[in-house]
């Protein structure tokens, strides 16, 4: 990040952007998405879900609210889902 605040996205990660595209940009935390604001549609409201969820989730595991399960009983715990 420079001094202005400004970051460089390699041009692999760009490929679908474009001058004057606009981007909804998602803070959560150490974590930062962007997302083209002309796709705001479904897969964003499931992208947002997907972000709180795994907030949710990193804040319980730092808190030590988790279980270990073996992987069959991990397997049909996600089955479940």
């Amino acid at each position: 990040m420079s001094s202005k605040g400004q970051v460089v996205i390699p041009l692999a990660m760009r490929k679908n952007f474009k001058e004057g595209d606009k981007i909804l940009v998602i803070e959560s935390e150490d974590q930062i998405i962007l997302k083209k604001a002309n796709s705001m549609d479904k897969q964003l409201a499931e992208d947002i879900e997907f972000a709180r969820r795994t907030e949710e989730a990193w804040k319980e595991y730092e808190q030590g609210k988790f279980k270990s399960l073996p992987a069959e009983e991990f397997l049909k715990e996600l089955k479940r889902w």
